[in-house]
Parts: C-alpha cells; sequence; structure tokens
C-alpha cells in the first residue's frame, strides 16, 4: 500500500493541472492528508460510494497520462543517473562537479 501510495503522489504531483478541481481535492485528501473516504464524502456531502469511484476513476486518468507522457518514468530514471554520478564524483573527490550536481539535482 505504502508504494502505491508513494506513486500516486508522484503522479499527482507531475499530472495534477490535468485534473478537474474535484478529483485534485479529493486526491489530496485521501493519499496526501490521509482522509478517510467517510471524512471526505461528509466534507462534500455526497456519498462514501461516489468518493470511492472518483477516487479509482482518478487514479486509472493518472496511471493513463503516465503511460502516455512517462514524465515519473524519466523523473526515475534522472534521479538515478545523479544519484550514479554522485557516488562516482565522491569517489573522486571532484567537489566543483559534485556541487554542481546538487544544485541540478534540486531543481528537481
Amino acid at each position: 500500500m505504502l508504494e502505491k501510495t508513494t506513486r500516486i503522489n508522484f503522479l499527482l504531483d507531475f499530472y495534477q493541472e490535468l485534473l478537474t478541481e474535484k478529483q485534485r481535492n479529493y486526491m489530496q485528501m485521501y493519499y496526501l492528508e490521509d482522509y478517510s473516504l467517510g471524512e471526505i464524502s461528509e466534507s462534500y456531502q455526497v456519498s462514501r460510494q461516489a468518493v470511492y469511484d472518483n477516487i479509482r476513476r482518478t487514479e486509472a486518468m493518472l496511471e493513463g497520462y503516465e503511460q502516455k507522457l512517462h514524465l515519473y518514468e524519466k523523473f526515475q530514471k534522472r534521479k538515478q543517473v545523479v544519484e550514479q554520478l554522485e557516488q562516482y564524483l565522491f569517489d573522486e573527490a571532484n567537489t566543483e562537479i559534485l556541487e554542481l550536481l546538487h544544485v541540478l539535482k534540486e531543481l528537481d
């Protein structure tokens, strides 16, 4: 469950602007703020089932965006390469390039 939550949170970071305000709110409440389906349904005065259905549809949309655009996949690959470069440069004690890599890392 933690892996799924982490993945959805990253997908939200990348694709939240493509969602409606309602979808964004439900997803943020459920995945970021750890609200239960019942708490969300009370806040919006809708059924628990309506919240559940909306969250599942939105998850599918986020996965669809990722299948087409691959932003999260590319982010993971960049992160992996940066970590490998950091380790290499740390081993070689090349502090100037290592500092530049830290700046690059902060941009993601």
